[in-house]
């Protein structure tokens, strides 16, 4: 019955911003510790963001400034607002429960040069 839907990616300029969108249901966003991680081809998956059920926030040291992660509790959803996006930012966008093996099938962002 879990289920994280990703949504918000696609093609954007270096430069520009996009606002990631996961979905949640089966769960309460407000009581567990969410994560954005991302892959790019022939790499592996790594964590960019997490927000922790008291709220707190971490990101990786690569997109600090640029991004934050956020949650709205009554829409019952977890977002990332990606800012001056850069090409090296370009990778499949998965969302995840904290420590529970549960993951959205990802959202696209390519960001052009």
């Amino acid at each position: 019955q879990v289920q994280l839907v990703e949504s918000g990616g696609g093609l954007v300029q270096a430069g520009g911003s996009l606002r990631l969108s996961c979905a949640a249901s089966g769960i309460i966003v407000a009581f567990n510790a969410m994560g954005w991680y991302r892959q790019a081809p022939g790499k592996q998956r790594e964590l960019v963001a997490t927000i922790a059920n008291g709220g707190s926030t971490n990101y990786a040291d690569s997109v600090k400034g640029r991004f934050t992660i956020s949650r709205d509790n009554a829409k019952n959803t977890v977002y990332l607002q990606m800012n001056n996006l850069k090409p090296e930012d370009t990778a499949v966008y998965y969302c995840k429960i904290g420590t529970a093996p549960y993951w959205g099938q990802g959202t696209q962002v390519t960001v052009s040069s």
